[in-house]
């Protein structure tokens, strides 16, 4: 395949490799450092797709792009640029890009999109959208995995396909789904989000669905369904994999007819929802066991997304914890820092809990240490499987709660000793309390919550509302 492939970079090393690069793939290459060439090259005509730069000396390629497209709708234009974020991908696909490349790219990948281009010339429909004011990016990371999620993302903008997000717990799901919402054409309507896990199997279908009047004992009166609320916008089925193989089935038939009745009703009630799943089980290995419907499974994996965890991209751990610090600081926590060391040792760890274990560790090195600057040693302590007894203090196996509470509240104390800690602290210990009361008491009732609302002596509704404030995953039938 052969064409004019017109190259604008401000860096001269970059025009020379991608010119070299081309040229052995037999393309006839025309290369720029600054926009106003390249505009006048479209003008003339010149060219069959345009590899392009986001910052240049005299304009952006962002801002030149929709006056390509407004002159050369058919022109194919493929954005470079090293400012790796999701609103870069966002932004150059609003604005009719044929795709993004996050630099540094493979030489081969970027042949693959040009030759794709020229076969295939996308035909942009779009209106570039109005200049947004800037906001932060949902997502944090420059990470090859990361670049890969956020081409994804930046494609699926103007799509209603239903996407099924899978990975593990703490690796953001929830994220994507909103960013997905929020940045997509049903923006403007509601985010719905509703966590299988946290509800009881028997009350699920009237959740997603509402219920009549009399439908069944309790139900005094009627209520609107998760699906009735999502209208016009986008409802997040969050751990899909939780959810009883009868409302699969009513889930399958909207999802097939666009349409779903109450539970008690009769009339059926047209539904315009965009369904985003997420799970993080295996539900192939759900639908050979029969505890997951294989036309569902199909009829949600039409795009499907897969979140690293964060072991898998570590080089994205001091990003993030420069996002979780400004986050800890605008919430009225001290300035903090961590150091090369701290941060190479974070970069080491495992993290099982993924960004959620990350963010909660940077939350309680804000807290809980006086010193602007965290170090590794610290670090190590706090990532350290047990406590370690210092000043030669030893702790009984049969401590009170009230004892251990007291003794942590007391080395919090003691961690500001100029000053007292910063406000909200009653807040920050119940929190702390709170989560392992829950999640043992939840498996000491085999996930019935029910049972552990009444073993708790909370009301059933408060009990599912600290599930989700809290995040906890809840297993049915762990004995």
């Amino acid at each position: 395949m052969t064409g004019t492939i017109l190259v604008a970079d401000d860096d001269q090393s970059i025009r020379t490799v991608l010119d070299q690069a081309l040229s052995r793939a037999n393309y006839v290459v025309r290369s720029t450092g600054n926009a106003a060439t390249l505009y006048n090259w479209v003008l003339e005509g010149v060219g069959d797709i345009i590899l392009t730069d986001v910052v240049m000396p005299d304009e952006s390629g962002l801002d030149l792009l929709p006056r390509i497209k407004k002159i050369r709708p058919e022109l194919p234009v493929i954005v470079m640029s090293a400012q790796n974020t999701l609103l870069t991908a966002i932004k150059a696909t609003e604005r009719g890009a044929y795709d993004y490349l996050p630099k540094p790219f493979d030489l081969k990948e970027m042949l693959q999109v040009v030759e794709r281009a020229l076969s295939k010339p996308k035909k942009s429909s779009r209106k570039s959208s109005s200049e947004e004011e800037e906001t932060k990016t949902p997502l944090i990371g420059r990470s090859p995995a990361m670049q890969d999620i956020y081409r994804v993302l930046a494609r699926l903008m103007g799509t209603d396909l239903t996407v099924l997000i899978s990975g593990e717990s703490g690796t953001g799901k929830e994220l994507v789904a909103r960013a997905l919402h929020e940045y997509g054409k049903r923006k403007n309507g509601p985010f719905v989000p509703i966590n299988m896990a946290a509800i009881p199997k028997e009350l699920i279908e009237s959740e997603l669905f509402g219920h009549e009047k009399g439908a069944f004992t309790g139900a005094d009166a009627r209520a609107v369904g998760r699906f009735e609320q999502a209208q016009g916008g986008t409802l997040f089925l969050d751990e899909i994999g939780d959810m009883p193989i009868e409302a699969q089935t009513r889930l399958l038939r909207v999802l097939q007819q666009g349409e779903y009745t109450t539970v008690g009703g009769r009339t059926a009630i047209k539904t315009d929802v965009r369904i985003v799943a997420a799970t993080n089980r295996d539900l192939r290995q759900f639908v050979r066991q029969g505890l997951f419907r294989e036309d569902l499974y199909y009829r949600l994996n039409v795009v499907p997304l897969r979140l690293p965890p964060l072991r898998e991209r570590a080089e994205d751990i001091p990003d993030l914890v420069r996002h979780f610090l400004d986050q800890t600081q605008g919430e009225g926590l001290p300035i903090k820092s961590i150091d090369r060391d701290a941060l190479e040792t974070l970069k080491k760890h495992k993290w099982p809990g993924n960004v959620r274990e990350l963010e909660n560790l940077v939350r309680r090195l804000a807290a809980l240490y006086s010193d602007d600057v965290i170090n590794a040693k610290v670090i190590e302590q706090e990532l350290s499987p047990q406590e370690t007894p210092q000043n030669g203090e030893t702790y009984s196996e049969d401590e009170s709660l009230g004892m251990a509470v007291e003794r942590h509240i007391a080395k919090y104390f003691a961690a500001h000793p100029d000053s007292l800690p910063p406000a909200g602290l009653y807040e920050r210990v119940l929190r702390e309390v709170e989560r392992p009361l829950i999640t043992l008491s939840l498996e000491a009732t085999n996930g019935n919550q029910i049972k552990a609302a009444d073993l708790l002596g909370v009301n059933r509704n408060t009990l599912r509302k600290k599930i989700r404030e809290l995040d906890i995953q809840v297993v049915r039938g762990l004995k």
